[in-house]
């Protein structure tokens, strides 16, 4: 068995993610659902969500609607309380050093990866709608080096997941630098899932009952407000551009 929490894990927030789970592991067992002591904070978040005894994970919507539909059982969105955001939904950060707008930065683009939703997907889609392309990109692994591509000039602009800018805004000095230079549209935020075939119910109340049961710390720590329950619907969003990057 395993459960897995990666998508804004950080050490400063690893002990109240701790908590997070056992509570939610208290409550699936008490909903006769087997779950494990502890969280594995060292599997590659992409071999956790295909894993068959995959109890709990949190998966990124572009990662979900290109390679692991139907492969897992959704459970319900994250919901931040992200300002100019529906409950469950999320949108993506533009920055750049100096202030404009997004077009004019759009040479020189810089992602964390692109199966990333909030990095790559959502400012694709956003820019086409827009009228213009994102070009040049950088690939740079991690929205923190998103961040610094920008801050040194090896990018002219990045998207960066509002959630994860928010937790780099307390934590990252390199933040104090760059420009917020517009918001993308939202989509479906980080989504808990678990293994294929499962009963989502007992699931979404055990994480549930453990959000609104967090201490005030920890919950400030995760900015964690609450699990909601999206229609499959919300997730039928078109791929972005370049296929191979997605292959199943």
């Amino acid at each position: 068995m395993i459960a897995s929490l990666p998508m804004y894990a950080r050490p400063s927030n690893r002990a109240a993610h701790d908590a997070f789970w056992a509570l939610i592991r208290d409550g699936l067992r008490a909903r006769q659902i087997a779950a494990p002591d502890g969280l594995d904070h060292d599997i590659d978040y992409q071999d956790g969500w295909q894993r068959p005894d995959l109890v709990l994970g949190h998966i990124c919507n572009l990662p979900y609607r290109a390679r692991f539909r139907g492969k897992v059982t959704l459970i319900g969105a994250s919901d931040y309380g992200l300002p100019g955001c529906a409950p469950g939904y999320y949108n993506s950060v533009l920055i750049a050093r100096r202030p404009g707008k997004p077009r004019d930065f759009a040479e020189r683009f810089a992602c964390n990866d692109l199966l990333s939703n909030s990095g790559y997907g959502v400012p694709q889609q956003w820019a086409v709608a827009k009228g213009f392309t994102l070009n040049a990109m950088q690939i740079t692994g991690s929205h923190r080096a998103s961040i610094a591509a920008v801050a040194e000039g090896i990018a002219d602009m990045a998207a960066i997941d509002a959630q994860a800018w928010r937790i780099e805004c307390a934590e990252n000095a390199d933040t104090r630098s760059l420009h917020v230079i517009g918001h993308t549209h939202t989509t479906p935020g980080m989504t808990f899932i678990t293994r294929k075939d499962q009963d989502p119910a007992p699931y979404f109340a055990a994480i549930k009952t453990a959000i609104h049961a967090l201490t005030r710390d920890d919950q400030s720590a995760l900015g964690l407000r609450d699990i909601i329950a999206l229609p499959k619907i919300a997730y039928d969003i078109p791929l972005p551009p370049m296929p191979q990057a997605i292959r199943t």
